[in-house]
């Protein structure tokens, strides 16, 4: 009997960062063979599921995932074989006209977009505000956490910014934490750990960088990275009792968006 996997329906995912690893999970398991493209220099704050990681350490494990770090598109294969998912350094997409995929989805959250087209493929998804869906691609997925969230939409555009003062999302924002100024990170403590409010989870430079709330450390940015002032450098989960090694509510509620919308759009062609 064929496998499905034999088929080799390709997916390139554009980013590799926490909401990405929903995806590629939802597309892996469905028996797709996925491909990431990502910078040279991802900045995840939830690096414990993110796949990105594989830029810096060749290889990331999330869940049921293990990512590995390619040197070109001619090594794809080698990783499908063995049921790995590879990712290759390219931000600009230049590999995908190569690897001819079913589709392109860009999952990179960047709140614009970097770059993707209609035409790269048959199939053309993004998640998040940034993109029209009929113009930039043929769907976008909303990622605004409430009652929308993972909805489909076909044309138009996603919602742009979450109010932190909403009732759904003040308990959310709270646990997020800013750089105050521009420098290079310094960690005090390790994702996993749970803080006190005012205790200090790293510094920035010189400058202190203090828990809002109790809770457990759920994502920090790397060691030694440098940040820009106002970017979200770690996470604050309130519930303690959060798996931080796995993929996230949200994540794979856009994920499982994702593959929902290649399968609706594919059988409507």
């Amino acid at each position: 009997m064929t496998s499905i996997q034999s088929f080799r329906q390709r997916i390139v995912v554009r980013g590799g960062g926490e909401i990405a690893t929903g995806v590629v999970q939802k597309f892996f398991r469905a028996g797709f063979s996925v491909v990431v493209l990502e910078t040279a220099t991802p900045s995840a704050v939830r690096r414990s599921v993110s796949l990105c990681e594989a830029v810096y350490d060749a290889f990331a494990m999330v869940e049921d995932l293990t990512c590995r770090r390619v040197a070109g598109s001619t090594e794809l294969e080698k990783c499908w074989d063995v049921g790995e998912v590879p990712l290759l350094i390219d931000p600009r997409g230049d590999a995908i006209p190569e690897i001819k995929p079913e589709a392109v989805i860009d999952a990179i959250i960047a709140k614009r977009n970097m770059g993707t087209r209609m035409d790269m493929a048959a199939v053309t998804i993004a998640l998040g505000p940034g993109f029209c869906a009929g113009e930039d691609v043929q769907a976008v997925i909303e990622t605004m956490p409430g009652h929308d969230l993972g909805r489909l939409i076909l044309q138009g555009y996603a919602k742009a910014v979450a109010d932190p003062k909403s009732v759904q999302n003040e308990t959310r924002f709270q646990g997020v934490m800013h750089a105050p100024v521009s420098g290079t990170v310094r960690q005090v403590k390790q994702i996993g750990e749970v803080v006190a409010r005012g205790e200090i989870v790293l510094f920035v430079d010189e400058t202190p960088v203090k828990a809002p709330i109790r809770g457990l450390l759920r994502g920090m940015t790397r060691e030694s990275a440098g940040v820009t002032k106002g970017r979200k450098i770690a996470d604050i989960e309130a519930d303690a009792s959060v798996d931080w090694r796995t993929i996230s509510d949200q994540a794979r509620c856009v994920g499982g968006s994702a593959l929902e919308a290649y399968l609706y759009l594919a059988n409507r062609r």
